[in-house]
């Protein structure tokens, strides 16, 4: 059984924190580049009320115990960066999902997204003991796809007609996992992506 509880995950450049309404004005600043939603399942960007009611409800998945969602802050100034969470816990599977990841403009193409991957599936395997990862994205967003193949993730395959947006299109998703089998090579290849920036465990 998984036991995911609310906890801070600390690295080098990356700090992940339990979301909360404190966050809400850094992540709508953070939050205002419209590039990062076409292929989000809903864009909360559109005001403060909107960012906060989001908020509220990742903070009810969390409630229900499917959701754990976190803040990303840069270490170095405490700006706000994004958010990611764990979901679709199912902790008699020992299983969970790595998703609902999102970065602003300054953020992206950064060590922050590969460090933010790295703290959580050192978590997800190494102290809750998960034996499968799963991560997923829309079919089209093909730079989605290519920097989940670089962390060594393996492609399962595609679901159609998976998900319904808020505008009415049908989804196709892009489903990928990690195993604990795998997770010592994705480990050592995210460690060497990394390089010195490597952050110990906490």
């Amino acid at each position: 059984m998984l036991d995911v509880r609310p906890m801070t995950l600390e690295g080098r450049v990356a700090r992940l924190e339990p979301l909360s309404q404190e966050h809400a004005a850094g992540l709508f600043a953070a939050a205002s580049d419209p590039s990062i939603w076409p292929y989000m399942p809903e864009d909360p960007s559109a005001s403060l009320d909107a960012m906060s009611g989001w908020i509220e409800r990742s903070l009810e998945a969390r409630a229900r115990g499917t959701d754990l969602p976190f803040a990303i802050r840069w270490r170095a100034t405490g700006e706000i960066a994004g958010s990611t969470r764990y979901l679709n816990i199912a902790a008699r599977d020992r299983g969970l999902e790595i998703g609902w990841t999102w970065l602003s403009a300054t953020a992206r193409r950064t060590a922050l997204n590969t460090e933010c991957k790295y703290l959580l599936l050192r978590h997800a395997f190494e102290r809750l003991g998960a034996i499968r990862v799963q991560l997923k994205t829309d079919r089209r967003n093909e730079v989605s796809q290519r920097a989940i193949a670089r962390l060594g993730a393996v492609r399962e395959g595609v679901l159609r007609k998976h998900m319904i947006y808020p505008n009415g299109y049908q989804r196709d998703s892009v489903m990928y996992s990690i195993t604990d089998e795998e997770w010592p090579e994705v480990k050592a290849r995210l460690e060497g992506m990394l390089g010195e920036g490597v952050p110990s465990a906490m």
